[in-house]
């Protein structure tokens, strides 16, 4: 596991190359759920999500030689816009490599970004043309089973500590565990009586089966919300919250899109459905916690578009 210290290091390490986030009280989102809420705005990071943080992280500790072959990537839509951008600001060539089922809009933002971007028919699939391309000689930036990139992600965590008032609980997303393996990390290092929560959707459960299997297993994909659709958790990650996050809670993809437009309503952020999932779980975390917790939500990434939230809402008669 990865220690407070590497997550320092890695905050020295990306230092003027991503944004330190706000993390701010959100009176519209203290209203709704009836407990005082900060929120890390991680959709204001580069590239609109937190994944700049640990693709930054692990770029800059490329060796020459690797810098010279180039990166690849394998992501439903955030890791793969952050390696095409980090990398193209870094002067890296790399190749990513998606589900077609990713938005249309990261396949585009990481092409216009100089990356070279291959669709896969699943997101299996799309994992194991990654690791043909690793063997080729490209290195692979995992998006969560690597610790560079875990302690790159556990820089939200810090600035979090830093910055928020007093707080009880932490929900994070979960999509593979690098951001929430991190950030408690962080957050239970600087704030130690703090309870750290994940939150999946039913149809990407890969860190609630690693639990319940005592281990990662590989899951069945059905989640809309492809950025948190990962085939399965790693060692790495489950057993960072194994040890570190009290409880990780399963929401439906309804819940998270209705999460979305319950966010830009109440509390004036445009977010993605990882992130509207965060609303859902927090009501549950105070109905096992109680009415005296104070939340922090980490607001992961706002790469949706207006179309594709309004079909959504449409599909599942939300408004």
């Amino acid at each position: 596991m990865i220690s407070v210290g590497d997550v320092e290091a890695a905050a020295e390490r990306i230092a003027g190359h991503v944004v330190r986030t706000p993390t701010v009280p959100s009176p519209g989102l203290s209203a709704l759920l009836g407990a005082p809420v900060a929120a890390k705005l991680e959709l204001l990071q580069r590239t609109g999500s937190f994944k700049a943080r640990g693709a930054t992280s692990r770029l800059l500790t490329l060796d020459e030689a690797e810098r010279a072959a180039g990166v690849v990537a394998v992501s439903g839509g955030n890791h793969g816009i952050a390696i095409a951008v980090m990398a193209g600001a870094l002067g890296i060539e790399a190749t990513v490599v998606m589900p077609r089922s990713a938005p249309t809009r990261a396949v585009e933002t990481a092409e216009a970004a100089g990356a070279s971007v291959i669709l896969a028919d699943t997101m299996d699939g799309a994992f194991a043309l990654v690791e043909e391309l690793r063997v080729k000689g490209l290195t692979l930036v995992h998006p969560f089973d690597d610790p560079v990139v875990v302690a790159g992600q556990g820089t939200v965590g810090l600035e979090f500590a830093e910055d928020a008032g007093a707080l009880t609980d932490v929900v994070v997303s979960i999509g593979g565990g690098g951001l929430i393996a991190g950030v408690a990390t962080a957050l239970r290092a600087r704030r130690p009586g703090l309870r750290v929560w994940g939150v999946e959707t039913e149809g990407a459960r890969a860190m609630s089966e690693a639990l319940e299997a005592d281990g990662p297993v590989p899951v069945e994909l059905s989640s809309i919300v492809s950025t948190l659709s990962a085939p399965s958790a790693s060692q790495l990650t489950y057993e960072h919250v194994h040890a570190l996050v009290e409880d990780v809670l399963t929401v439906s993809d309804a819940e998270a899109v209705q999460g979305v437009l319950d966010l830009a309503e109440h509390a004036k952020v445009w977010s993605e459905p990882a992130a509207g999932c965060l609303l859902p779980a927090a009501r549950r975390v105070l109905e096992r916690v109680g009415p005296d917790a104070r939340l922090g939500l980490v607001v992961c990434g706002g790469n949706a578009t207006t179309a594709d939230v309004s079909a959504w809402a449409a599909s599942f008669g939300l408004r």
